[in-house]
């Protein structure tokens, strides 16, 4: 409560022209009506779309980089880059046809060659891609604007996998980016063909990064809808202004210094709608699942039971508080890790979510799973509100526990650098973060990474899961809708079990705009394409 007053006093401040030390710049009247300021959620620290997970990041890359497909707000994957596909009968082979009039920001053609060598370094990453690569026979260019894809099964989702909106999406490079650097190593060269290009000498990490309308770029026929139609830009050049302070954020929308809040935090929503030049609404119906992901391959988190010890103890409803305070519209409690009003949602298993919270049990668990004091190294990114409300709520949780808590206040860039080690928490490791998953990410496993328990090639914490995994593969099997209901029930009961994450709850989130720009999109990431402003 300390912290929401200090927030709603602190718009009281008003106008504050520059942020991180940088001065916002003078714009003429012109100027401004081309240029969207924007709020993103967190520093973007990195740019590389598939090294990582981070939404900021994929945010950014959705106007740089562009997809073979585009999920809609329906789901279906529609063709974006391609002029459509054809399907062997036997389902194994798929030959794709490139739309005329793409080109990367360098000015070269956008060539079958780049995409073959795009989707070889984006598969290893992601949960879809290894499926497919584990059955690829053959994926060669075969002329400039033709690339085949040979399997030795059949997969039918393939297209959903080439649009998704889950993290890493496929987002297509030139080919000699994609090849100079694997997987598993950040680029350093940002040439896409998407309808914005990134203005690297303005890059400043922490502050602000700008991107500028690509007057090449040659929009699909269609109706736009998330990552699908055409991507039409109705400004000249959008420039994100990092805040990690949301009372500077408030004011800085309030005063007109910027457009566009990403993620406003609802404590301060109250005070935006009073001001009638400011629009609010919920992002994205399909909203959010909180979770805090422990680290399988170390202690004290290798130790299932101590794993379940603290799903014994956390209060789902501590954390929804702690995001959206008492407005009780904006949270549900959540026995699972499936978006809930979905076909996919089941609260099978989950009964050690429910009910009062058992301390007690969650120290006989402890003490079974053979605690001994070890350090638990907790990563809280505490410039993105929603990590730090979740992370001061775990660190509680876990000294009432019993557990030696090392609490390490960071930012989100390095919580994204971090998780990504391997080492021992006394090397450099970590033992927990805390993160969440958009709602679209988690309507049915297909991409849903954070579920699967593919031990070394999951997701950071690394969980293995056997029944996770033979639930995955009965719902991709499935014949029909009844059978696909049975495997989420397998999956969501293994991923309880062992639990692969936290899952803090599902909650919804604002975001906010200034009253003369318009277009603005519903969905799980801000689309600037279609958004305009007078």
């Amino acid at each position: 409560m300390e912290r929401r007053s200090f927030l709603k006093t602190g718009l009281a401040a008003g106008s504050l022209a520059a942020v991180g030390g940088h001065a916002a710049p003078a714009l003429s009247q012109g100027a401004r009506a081309r240029t969207l300021r924007f709020v993103p959620q967190a520093n973007l620290a990195n740019f590389d779309p598939i090294w990582g997970t981070q939404y900021v990041v994929r945010n950014a890359s959705a106007m740089v980089w562009d997809t073979l497909y585009g999920v809609n707000d329906k789901l279906e994957p529609l063709p974006q880059m391609v002029e459509g596909e054809t399907v062997s009968s036997d389902g194994l082979t798929w030959t794709f046809k490139l739309r005329a009039g793409l080109r990367f920001h360098d000015g070269t053609p956008v060539l079958a060659k780049d995409v073959v060598a795009s989707i070889a370094r984006w598969a290893p990453r992601d949960p879809m891609g290894q499926m497919v690569r584990a059955i690829q026979k053959e994926l060669v260019a075969v002329d400039d604007t033709t690339f085949r894809w040979v399997l030795g099964s059949p997969y039918p989702k393939l297209k959903y996998a080439l649009g998704k909106t889950n993290t890493p999406i496929c987002f297509i490079m030139p080919e000699r980016i994609a090849t100079k650097f694997d997987s598993f190593t950040q680029i350093d060269e940002y040439v896409g063909s998407g309808p914005m290009r990134f203005i690297r000498n303005e890059w400043v990490p922490g502050a602000s990064a700008v991107f500028q309308k690509f007057d090449q770029y040659v929009p699909r026929e269609g109706t736009v809808s998330w990552l699908s139609g055409p991507k039409v830009m109705g400004v000249d050049r959008v420039e994100w202004v990092v805040m990690p302070d949301p009372a500077t954020a408030a004011a800085a929308l309030q005063n007109g210094e910027v457009d566009w809040w990403e993620n406003p935090i609802t404590d301060l929503v109250p005070l935006m709608r009073r001001n009638r030049n400011i629009r609010l609404d919920i992002a994205d119906p399909l909203g959010n699942i909180g979770s805090f992901r422990m680290n399988h391959l170390h202690a004290p988190f290798n130790s299932k039971k101590i794993r379940q010890a603290v799903l014994a103890a956390m209060s789902q409803e501590d954390y929804m508080r702690a995001l959206v305070g008492t407005d009780d519209a904006l949270w549900k409690a959540l026995p699972g890790f499936f978006t809930p009003g979905t076909p996919a949602y089941t609260e099978a298993g989950g009964d050690i979510l429910k009910g009062p919270r058992n301390m007690d049990r969650a120290k006989r668990l402890l003490q079974e799973g053979g605690y001994n004091n070890e350090p638990v190294i907790c990563i809280v990114a505490q410039d993105q509100p929603i990590t730090k409300a979740q992370g001061d709520i775990t660190a509680d949780l876990l000294k009432r526990m019993g557990m030696n808590v090392d609490f390490i206040a960071t930012d989100w860039g390095t919580t994204g650098q971090r998780r990504a080690m391997k080492n021992p928490p006394a090397n450099g490791g970590w033992s927990m973060f805390h993160t969440w998953h958009a709602g679209a990410d988690c309507v049915n496993p297909a991409a849903y990474n954070a579920v699967r328990g593919t031990g070394q090639s999951a997701w950071f914490g690394w969980p293995e899961s056997k029944g996770v995994e033979d639930g995955v593969t009965e719902w991709f099997a499935a014949p029909n809708a009844a059978a696909e209901k049975v495997a989420m029930d397998k999956i969501n009961t293994a991923a309880i079990d062992d639990v692969v994450y936290a899952p803090t709850g599902f909650f919804l989130g604002y975001t906010a705009w200034r009253s003369n720009v318009s277009g603005i999109q519903k969905g799980p990431l801000p689309f600037f394409w279609g958004v305009n402003k007078a």
